[in-house]
């Protein structure tokens, strides 16, 4: 009986975890983050302070300022801008590249690849720094530990 149930466990953990991923859009990529992207898991000293009830640039007052299939730059309240690059699509998520301005008043930019993720098609993409690492996106200033990231991978 124990036997039938482990193997019972092993032919369902895939299926289960299949059915997680959701479908991402083949174009028009840029513009679904832009829309999708929950930007309190960007870099603390590149986000927008959070506040209760806001999640996209969109509600955090942003405008976008120049898009095509790869490219986003999100002009914000004051001098604040966002640039975001998507990188590379799978599956599993969207390999994106954060770069802005750091809020600490030295003119730090900080730069990083982020992975992101949607649990279902009505949530918000959540992004994570990820490990894997791009030619056209090195990881520039900010400390190791500046995302608010959550259970998602990279």
């Amino acid at each position: 009986m124990k036997l039938f149930c482990g193997v019972m466990a092993l032919a369902c953990v895939p299926a289960a975890v299949s059915a997680n991923n959701v479908p991402y859009p083949k174009e028009k990529v840029a513009e679904f983050v832009v829309e999708k992207l929950d930007v309190t898991t960007l870099p603390s000293a590149i986000r927008p302070k959070p506040e209760k009830g806001k999640k996209t640039f969109g509600e955090y007052g942003y405008v976008t300022r120049q898009l095509d299939d790869n490219d986003v730059l999100e002009a914000g309240p004051g001098n604040s801008q966002i640039n975001i690059k998507v990188l590379e699509q799978e599956p599993a998520g969207i390999y994106v590249c954060v770069d802005g301005q750091a809020k600490n008043g030295d003119n730090d930019r900080i730069q990083r690849v982020f992975l992101l993720k949607m649990k279902n098609a009505k949530g918000f993409l959540k992004g994570r720094e990820s490990w894997k690492e791009f030619e056209g996106c090195p990881v520039i200033g900010g400390a190791d530990s500046d995302s608010a990231a959550d259970a998602y991978g990279g």
